[in-house]
C-alpha cells in the first residue's frame, strides 16, 4: 500500500491530537467536565479513523476539524470559564466575562459548516448554491440547539455541578449568545473558506455540484 503525503499529514494530526488529548486530561480543572468536553473529540477520532479509506474528507475538512477539537480540549482541560486566554481577550476587550466559551460556540459553527457543506456536496443533495447555503445555515443551528438541549439536560441531571459546562457566568440570555455565535461561525466558514473548499472537492471522485 503506497503511503502518500496526505496519509503521513493525517496521521501526524492524528498523534498531535491524540497528545493533546493526553495533555489536556493530565490534570484538569474538573474531571467530570473534562470528559463531558473531550467525548465529541474522541468520537471524531474513532470516526475518522474508520472511514479515511473508505470516505476521506478533504484536508480542510480535516484541519477545521482539528482546530474544533483543540478549542474543545482546551476548554475540557480548564473549563471554558476559566480559560487563561479567555481571560487574556477579556483585559484586552474590557468584557464582563470570559469569552472563551464564545469561541467554542463559534467553532460550533464553523467546522460543521464545512462539513455539512462536504456532505451535501459529494452526496449531491441539494441543487442549487442558495438553498446549499440556506441548508448548511439550518443545520448549524440545529446542531447549536441539539447541544444547547444536552446542556440543559447536564443541567437537570447533575443540578450545581453542571455550572462549569454549561459556563455560562451568570448570563441569562447564554444559550441565544451561544446559537448566534454558532451561526456567525458558520456564515464566516461559507463565506471565507466556500471557494478553497471547491478546489479541494474538485480532486476527490465526486464532484460538487453546480449552480
Amino acid at each position: 500500500m503506497t503511503v502518500t503525503r496526505q496519509d503521513r499529514y493525517a496521521l501526524t494530526a492524528a498523534l498531535a491530537l491524540l497528545a493533546c488529548l493526553l495533555v489536556s486530561g493530565w490534570q484538569p480543572f474538573d474531571r467530570g467536565v473534562w470528559l463531558m468536553e473531550v467525548v465529541p473529540v474522541i468520537i471524531a477520532l474513532l470516526l475518522m479513523a474508520m472511514s479515511y479509506r473508505r470516505y476521506p474528507l478533504t484536508p480542510l475538512l480535516y484541519a477545521c476539524i482539528f482546530v474544533h477539537s483543540v478549542v474543545l480540549l482546551v476548554g475540557g482541560a480548564y473549563s471554558y470559564a476559566r480559560v487563561p486566554l479567555g481571560f487574556d481577550i477579556q483585559h484586552w476587550l474590557d468584557l464582563s466575562r470570559n469569552p472563551y466559551d464564545k469561541i467554542g460556540h463559534f467553532m460550533q459553527g464553523f467546522g460543521p459548516a464545512i462539513l455539512a457543506r462536504e456532505i451535501l456536496l459529494r452526496g449531491q443533495h441539494v441543487k442549487g448554491r442558495k438553498m446549499l447555503v440556506y441548508v448548511i445555515l439550518s443545520i448549524v443551528l440545529a446542531f447549536s440547539a441539539f447541544y444547547e438541549l444536552i446542556e440543559w439536560g447536564a443541567a437537570v441531571a447533575l443540578g450545581q455541578g453542571a455550572d462549569e459546562f454549561l459556563a455560562t457566568q451568570g448570563d441569562p440570555w447564554d444559550t441565544q449568545s451561544d446559537m448566534l455565535f454558532a451561526l456567525i461561525g458558520g456564515v464566516c466558514a461559507l463565506v471565507s473558506l466556500s471557494a478553497w473548499h471547491d478546489r479541494q472537492l474538485a480532486r476527490l471522485p465526486v464532484q460538487p455540484i453546480q449552480s
